[in-house]
Order: C-alpha cells, then structure tokens, then sequence
C-alpha cells in the first residue's frame, strides 16, 4: 500500500521560491546649484566621476574662507570615493594670472623699490600726506559698508602714527627719536603708499617675471595649507600660466562659432548673441543677477573696468575672453596682439582641456555663483556648441568669522596657518562635518569648542574599546555568547549605520551622520557601563565592530588618518609604527605592578606607598601621554592619550579641586560666624536683650521685659505676646550658655 501511495504522489520535487520583496533603497542626492534642488545623482559614464574645482587665486595668504571651501570639496571627495565608491577623477586650477596678483605683484615691488631707496624721514611724512589725498577721496566715495570700514581702520591706523612723526620732524628733534617713528609711520601706511606709489608708477613695471614671483610663492604656501588640513592632492592642476595657448585657441573658437567680438585689441563674449540663440541660455545659475553692474564689474577686475574699458563693449552685460595688456602688466602674444586672459575664460579653456565636453561635477565657493561661473557656463557652451559642460553645479557655503563676514580684500580674515595654531586639523574637519557643506559656516569659539567635545567623546569610546579588547584569551574564548543586552546594542547598531546611510544619500549630510554615530557611541558605553557595573566582561566582537565601524567612517571623512582598526592615530604623523602597538604591552606590566603595589599598601595601610602610587597616574605618566583609571574591584583601565589633552585634564581637575577646598573652606568659615554669632547671641541675658534697643523701647519692667515704645506709648497686647515669646526663647538660649560655661564649654 505504501508503495502505491508513493507511486501515486510521484517523484519528490523542490517547492516553488519566492525571492523576498525586499525594500527600496535610497540613491545619493545631491543638491544642484543649476536647479536649487537636491537631484539624484546619475554619472555620465558609468561609476567614472569627472570634477573640476575653481582653486585659489594667489596672491596673498590661505584663509578660513579657503579652508571652507577645500575641506568642504575634499569631504564631499572623500565620501563620493571611499563609501559611495565612485572612480573620481579630480581637476583643480591655481589662478596665477589676475587683476588682482598682477596689481599686488606691483605694489610689493615698488614699494620694496622705495624702501631701499632709504628715503628720509621727511620724505615719508611727505609722500604719505600726499597719498593720503586721493586715498580720503576713495574714501568719501565709497558706499560699501565693510570696505568703508577696512579704509576708515587703515586712515585711523595711519593717523594716529603720523602726527607724532610730524611734531618731531617741525622741532627737529634727533635721528635716533626722529627714525623710529618714519619706520612705523612706514608700517602702517604701507597700503596706502604702495597704492599710491602704483598709480604713478605702475605703468612702468614691464618685466614678467615679477608677476610670477608672487604667485609662485603664495602657491606652495597654499599647497603646504592642505597638507597640513589632511586636504587630498587634485589629481591634475592647472595653472593659468601654463595654458595660454590653450586659452587663445578657446577665445579664437568662440569668436568663430559667432559668440565672442573683437574690439581695441581685447575680445568679448557677447552675451546678447549667446542669450538669443535657441539652444542656449546665460545666467544658468543666478539668471535675476544678470546685468548686475557691480558683481560684473567686480568678476572683471580692478584694472579692467576703468571708462575706455567699459566703453569697448557692445553691451555692459558682455565680459572679456582677451584683455589687451596695457603698460605695466604681464602679456602674451595672441591673434589681437599682446594681452592676458580674462578671469573667467581660465576655468573653462583648462577644464575643457581636461576634461573634455562635459563634466559630471563643477565646484566652487558660494560667491563665484554669478559671474564668474555662469560666465564659465556661457563661454563652455559657446565654444562645445552644447547645452550641458556641467551636470551638477555644487557650490560651499560662506563662512563668517563670529558672525561676521570674512574677506581677504577687507582684510578680515584667519590664516589657515593662525587656525591651526589653535586647532588641529582634525577638530577643524570635524567642525566642518558637524555643518551643512552648502550652508553657512560660523567659526567661532563656540563651533570649535563642540567640535573638539565630540573628538573627545568619540576617543574615550576608542579607548574603552581598546580597554576591553587588551584583556588576554584564546582564540576561541574572544567568541562569547551573546544575551539580551548584546542583541539589542547590534540591533541599534544596524539601525545607525542605516540612518548614517540615509543621511550620506541625503546631500551628503555629515550633519546628521555624526550626530548618528554620536548616538551609536552613546548606546555603547551605556552598554559597557552596565555590564562593568554587573562585574560582566562586554562583548568583544560586537564592540570591535561598532568601534571599526565608527573609525571607517571618520577615515572616509578624513578626520582619520592612517591604517589603524580602531580610533585615532596614536603618536603623531611621521610614526612608522603605531605607538599604541609598541608600548602598551610594557604600560600592562606597569600598570599590572602598580595594582599589586597598592593592593599590598592598603592591606598593611603604607599610606606613603599609596601617594606615590597616585602620584604615578596623577603626574608621571599623563606627561608621558598616559592616562590610567583606576576602578573599584576592576582591573585598571590604560589609556594612550594626548599629552597635551592629559595636562588640560589635569589642570582642570586640580581647578575642580581648588574650586571645591575653596567652598568647603567658605562653608567651614560661614559655618564658624554663625556658630560665634549663635554664642554671643546665647551669651545675652534675657533682661539685656531689649534694653540696647532705645529706637524701640523706652520703658521696661525690672525683668527687662519692654512696657513702652519709644515714643512712651504703652505697648499692645500683641506686640507683648509677641515679645514674650523671644524673651523666652532667648532665656533657654542663656540658661544653656550658663549650663555649657559650667560642664566646661566655651566662655
């Protein structure tokens, strides 16, 4: 029967399978200056990530302004590469040919001409009252308030060093006082005289050369800036100066496909002719900008908007590919004689160059949004005859200097070398990444001081971890069962690398991905908390994992340099091998030492032992960088520090401590007035106590109890009621007085 049932059911065969359903994940999105949305993220070649960055103009020092911009791009670099994992290939131009170098690069030459020339002191009181005059007239003219308040600061700086330096010159007094002061007189008004100097001179300096001393100079400062920001190298850079015949070839085509003109030797982009055709559109960007006379001017230079200049063009919209050089400023040969480029044909001739017809990613600073990079947009168009050079248009957000604009042309501003005087570059970039790349940066105490919080919250969970997973087993003992409280930290843990995810797919929003891993770490030292207060090991595995989690994360933001599984680098950059490594086997046996020392001090109470055992962790060994804790029926925590983190710690704790001792003194002093007052006050007979009040009083009873006010009124039944119950509190008050006095108390 068996048999023939089997028959009948047929050969076994597999069920049918259903794949599950699954959920949707979420696609990077990144926000897109070109329609002020956040768009999903689509290359167009695949995985491959072609990006152009507008880099700095040198011609003076880097600044935080810089610095939000290049950190910023290099975080947005960083995450694209290392977590998205996209192949990017990153381009990034040095401008060292503009308006603004070629005039610095004067004004640093002629006044250094001046200098060694030795003028007299006279002399220089002479030529600053003289450059004085057309700088007030700039002066009155200007309507900006932050620049009329620069020149307002340089006028009251030059003054207040003038007038003494012109009373001593009228007296004839001595050279040796006379000197001193033309010197500083000289310092202070090296601006206004190299200003002033340029415009009688400028026309005069010819030599090529010294145009390029200057931004050579600022450009391996810069260089050297990112480096020390752990900022990523581009991949190609180009300089400006390299690519002239690139920029004339680009300026030519323009000028042939019908969108550039040629007038007075420089070549315009006629911004008319480029606006009407069909298939293109100018002011991408920030299309209710456009013809905003300021901004153009200002996109195209000091020395290119003087009246003869602006009169060459069709219309004040269009701007120049060419600029004619006129005496004083570097040229090179092209089709309409001797000139240099315009600032914005640069960035399209050397990106065009690189990489080709269309980019995926264009970057930049808030403030190059228009002209400058619809300019850019505009020229690119023009000379590929396409409608699409830049895909996605991403651009930094400003960064005020506590609450107030930054500008290196108003001289307010940080060098990045003065930041990091102050900072390292890590609580720098972690700064930054508590922000919105495209929003606002305020660089202030405050925004420093949470940034170098979360730094230290995030190593103390680096250092307990590393704590846990020092302590010795087997190969097999590292394996542990896993109860409730495991189950529920990796669940949570899933649960916040997914929300770090969403965050990274969201406009890359480091914002609220470290506030998630500021919330992962939380939940870990929660739980092992608990488990130390239970005398229960934490699981090692999953806290290894939770804490490399976290430590790729910061190293794909950068904040982490180096190839360490857990937490930050210990020992400084330059260490071949890590510190921790080497010497944390040697800390044990100390610290292992030290717990039995104190251990046998305290079983046969050698207090002498036990001071110097606290003064080993107290003092000798946080200058060595190494922290130990100690806990209660638990072995000592050690910990590789910052030496310089320890001793603030110290110092802190030892405020803690005099802070403390000061108010317990306070209260013991306090505690003693009231105890001496209490006494003098018990010392009192009751038939004194309102006897010395004759402001109240006038009459009294032969037991010193008041029967009339002071003005001879009789006193009320209330009031006595009143009175009678302090005469007789202050009777017991003196009756136990005369009881201590007499057992031998305090007299």
């Amino acid at each position: 029967m068996a048999g023939s049932a089997e028959q009948a059911k047929g050969k076994r065969v597999q069920p049918a399978w259903s794949p599950p359903e699954g959920t949707e994940q979420p696609r990077l999105h990144l926000y897109n200056s070109l329609t002020r949305s956040k768009d999903e993220f689509v290359p167009q070649n695949g995985k491959q990530v072609l990006w152009y960055c507008c880099g700095p103009t040198v011609y003076d020092a880097s600044h935080m302004g810089h610095a939000r911009s290049y950190i910023s791009f290099d975080i947005l670099r960083r995450v694209l590469m290392n977590y998205f994992k996209y192949d990017v290939f990153y381009c990034m131009n040095i401008t060292d040919i503009d308006d603004k170098i070629i005039k610095r690069a004067r004004q640093n030459h002629l006044f250094e001409q001046y200098r060694e020339k030795k003028p007299a002191p006279a002399q220089i009181l002479g030529d600053v009252q003289t450059a004085l005059k057309p700088f007030l007239v700039k002066l009155a003219e200007t309507t900006d308030p932050d620049k009329k308040q620069m020149l307002e600061r340089l006028h009251a700086a030059v003054t207040l060093v003038l007038g003494p330096l012109q009373e001593a010159v009228q007296r004839g007094a001595a050279a040796s006082e006379v000197a001193p002061k033309a010197e500083l007189l000289l310092k202070e008004a090296k601006d206004l005289l190299s200003d002033w100097l340029d415009s009688q001179l400028g026309s005069q300096v010819t030599e090529n050369s010294i145009f390029s001393i200057l931004p050579k100079y600022w450009e391996g400062e810069y260089h050297q800036d990112m480096e020390a920001l752990n900022v990523l190298p581009p991949d190609v850079l180009t300089r400006v100066s390299e690519y002239v015949p690139e920029i004339v070839a680009f300026v030519k085509k323009v000028v042939e496909n019908g969108y550039g003109y040629v007038s007075n030797g420089s070549v315009y982009f006629d911004t008319a002719q480029f606006g009407g055709s069909e298939k293109h559109s100018y002011g991408k960007l920030v299309p209710e900008a456009v013809g905003d006379q300021k901004a153009l001017q200002e996109g195209e230079g000091d020395l290119s908007i003087s009246a003869d200049r602006l009169s060459e063009k069709r219309s004040q919209n269009d701007f120049a590919l060419w600029k004619a050089s006129k005496p004083g400023e570097p040229s090179w040969d092209s089709p309409w004689g001797k000139g240099r480029p315009g600032w914005h044909i640069e960035c399209s001739a050397m990106a065009g160059s690189i990489l080709g017809e269309s980019m995926d990613i264009h970057g930049g600073g808030f403030d190059l949004r228009f002209p400058h990079h619809d300019n850019e947009l505009a020229q690119s168009e023009a000379y590929f005859e396409n409608d699409h050079w830049v895909r996605y248009f991403l651009h930094t957000g400003h960064l005020t200097i506590a609450g107030c604009k930054m500008s290196k042309s108003l001289k307010n501003f940080i060098t990045i070398k003065d930041a990091l005087a102050k900072h390292t570059a890590r609580q720098l970039r972690l700064a930054f990444l508590m922000h919105s790349w495209k929003d606002t940066l305020d660089y202030s105490n405050n925004t420093m001081e949470s940034a170098i919080q979360y730094e230290k919250f995030i190593n103390e969970f680096f250092l307990n971890v590393k704590d846990v997973l020092r302590a010795p087993t087997d190969i097999t003992g590292q394996y542990e069962k896993w109860d409730s409280q495991e189950i529920e930290l990796n669940k949570s843990f899933y649960e916040k690398k997914a929300a770090v995810h969403r965050a990274l797919c969201d406009n890359v929003d480091t914002r609220t991905a470290m506030e998630e891993m500021r919330a992962l770490v939380s939940l870990g030292n929660t739980y092992i908390a608990a488990r130390k207060s239970n005398r229960q090991t934490p699981n090692r595995m999953l806290l290894q994992s939770v804490a490399a989690y976290l430590t790729e994360m910061l190293r794909v933001f950068g904040a982490i340099d180096g190839v360490e599984p857990i937490g930050f680098p210990v020992g400084g950059s330059g260490q071949n091998m890590d510190l921790e490594v080497i010497v944390m086997p040697y800390l044990s046996v100390l610290s292992d030492f030290r717990e039995t020392v104190r251990k046998i001090a305290r079983e046969n109470k050698v207090t002498e032992v036990l001071q110097l055992c606290d003064a080993l962790r107290d003092d000798t060994l946080p200058e060595l960088g190494v922290r130990l804790e100690d806990h209660e029926g638990l072995p000592t925590v050690v910990k590789l520090v910052d030496r310089e983190t320890l001793l603030k710690e110290r110092e802190e704790k030892k405020q803690v401590e005099e802070e403390k001792k000061r108010k317990k003194e306070e209260a013991a002093r306090k505690k003693q007035e009231q105890e001496a007052a209490k006494l003098a006050k018990m010392k009192i007979p009751p038939s004194e106590m309102f006897r010395s009040e004759m402001d109240k009083y006038s009459k009294f009873d032969d037991s010193g109890f008041p029967t009339h006010d002071a003005e001879g009124k009789e006193i009320s039944k209330g009031q006595t009621k009143k009175l009678k119950k302090l005469y007789d509190a202050q009777e017991k008050l003196h009756k136990d007085y005369l009881e201590m006095v007499q057992n031998g108390g305090s007299s």
